[in-house]
């Protein structure tokens, strides 16, 4: 779910929105140095280090605290880029969380998610690592109990340009407020939709074959595309059927981010 439902003066839009994790993930490995660098070992052509999420957290780690010891950081991507599925705001959470371990644990959970947000909005939920429910930029969360289905995410190929998405003048900027208890019911939808499958007819294209078999839905503003399934065994059935053109991969919604047990 996300609704717009207004837009601040300083241009950024109030959201109403929903966020549940997914038992799929990058690889990082981390690597602690001696001489304070921040040290990115993998190259990955569609994205420079310095534009790295990773990167930037592991930098804004080095300022929070004293001594910070430096950092190799080895990333392997299995989360398509620019799919809307919050692959380098998960990675830079991970990187913050894991980095805060490594070094005695010096910072709160409350100080690395207050840090994280100058990352990007939905940094914060990543930390803390629990299903939620969203409002402002985003940036106000709290935990929400969700059924944990199978889902099949899709993805079409094509790269969307949120800032494009949200300044479209068709774009829906005033949905009613609505409550954590009318979703869970049932309601919500992603206002992003309309403009996405006029700008990106691959997405459209992607949604009508998914809807075929459970209702499609947009990640964010895109460009992947998911639907829910009660069993593995249902969304196997449904992705050994996915058109060549695209590619995908099922995944158990979770309402706990596995990373919580891992620091």
């Amino acid at each position: 779910m996300l609704h717009i439902i207004g837009r601040r003066e300083d241009g950024f839009h109030l959201l109403q929105t929903v966020f549940q994790f997914l038992d799929y993930c990058d690889e990082i490995g981390l690597r602690l140095r001696a001489d304070g660098r921040v040290n990115r070992v993998t190259d990955i052509h569609a994205l420079p280090a310095g534009d790295d999420l990773v990167v930037k957290a592991a930098t804004l780690f080095a300022r929070l605290i004293d001594d910070f010891p430096g950092v190799d950081i080895d990333i392997r991507k299995k989360i398509p880029m620019g799919g809307g599925l919050g692959g380098g705001s998960s990675d830079a959470a991970t990187v913050l969380l894991v980095l805060n371990s490594l070094c005695g644990r010096k910072l709160s959970v409350d100080q690395l998610a207050g840090a994280g947000l100058q990352l990007g909005a939905d940094v914060p939920l990543f930390i803390r690592g629990h299903a939620c429910w969203a409002e402002g930029v985003g940036e106000k969360i709290q935990p929400v109990a969700l059924p944990e289905p199978w889902f099949l995410v899709l993805d079409p190929g094509v790269h969307v340009s949120t800032a494009e998405v949200f300044s479209h003048s068709d774009l829906t900027r005033s949905s009613p407020l609505t409550t954590i208890a009318a979703f869970l019911e049932g309601a919500g939808r992603n206002d992003c939709v309309p403009v996405v499958q006029k700008q990106y007819p691959e997405i459209a294209s992607a949604m009508q074959w998914l809807d075929k078999y459970s209702p499609a839905k947009l990640t964010g503003t895109g460009a992947c595309v998911f639907a829910e399934f009660a069993t593995q065994e249902q969304a196997q059935q449904v992705f050994e059927q996915m058109p060549m053109k695209y590619k995908g991969f099922i995944a158990k919604g979770l309402n706990r981010s596995p990373l919580l047990d891992l620091v």
